[in-house]
């Protein structure tokens, strides 16, 4: 008996999925908006390019106006934890030389800071893009109201939201080059009538007493 083809068609695929969101970008009038979302797409292929990743190894970006959706496909040559203690990081140097090289009276106006979101699932394709509850549960997770307000108590210019799937299956474990104290409980956001958890990572160094009173917060059982 034959070998039943599976339809590829309609079928998901699992990808890494990281997402970006330019901080006060309603804000900004036109023309700045389009210097920092320029630098966005810069500074995070540069990131990626440090790190070993091209584009043979994620899906072309979806812009998304303050920011984009990056989808990593070769799950095997580009594993999640890479993602954490490589690429997230040197993107975090780059945005912080970027904003470091700008004249102070442009700091107002051109500072540029993000929110980041990492998460992993099935995502769907049609003719018009991408789909499903894994990427509906990122955006969630990237636009809490927590994160927001985390990213403006802090002096980096980057944080970094993880879902739970993140969390259990990489951070937790201690891999090199990732500090699982430095990754905090405090989000949960609501998908589908589901509730998901969301960590946000917040180094030590950059802690002010509120949010080092946040990160005490004890974590669930």
């Amino acid at each position: 008996m034959g070998r039943i083809p599976i339809p590829a068609a309609n079928m998901p695929q699992y990808r890494s999925i990281v997402a970006l969101d330019i901080e006060r970008s309603t804000s900004r009038p036109n023309p700045i908006k389009g210097e920092l979302r320029y630098k966005a797409y810069e500074l995070f292929e540069e990131a990626l390019r440090k790190t070993g990743i091209d584009k043979r190894h994620h899906d072309r970006f979806i812009d998304r106006g303050d920011g984009f959706l990056a989808l990593i496909r070769p799950v095997d040559q580009v594993p999640k934890v890479i993602l954490l203690n490589r690429a997230i990081p040197i993107l975090s140097e780059l945005l912080t030389e970027y904003n470091a090289s700008l004249p102070r009276h442009s700091l107002p106006q051109r500072q540029l800071r993000v929110r980041v979101v990492v998460h992993a699932g099935e995502v769907h394709y049609d003719a018009h893009g991408c789909f499903g509850e894994a990427l509906d549960v990122a955006f969630r997770l990237l636009d809490a109201t927590p994160v927001k307000k985390t990213l403006r108590e802090l002096t980096n210019p980057l944080i970094l939201v993880i879902s739970e799937d993140i969390y259990s299956s990489v951070v937790r474990h201690g891999y090199d080059g990732i500090d699982g104290q430095a990754f905090h409980p405090m989000v949960r956001v609501q998908v589908g009538g589901k509730r998901y958890p969301g960590w946000i990572h917040i180094p030590e160094h950059a802690r002010r007493p509120k949010l080092a009173q946040l990160a005490t917060y004890r974590r669930p059982a």
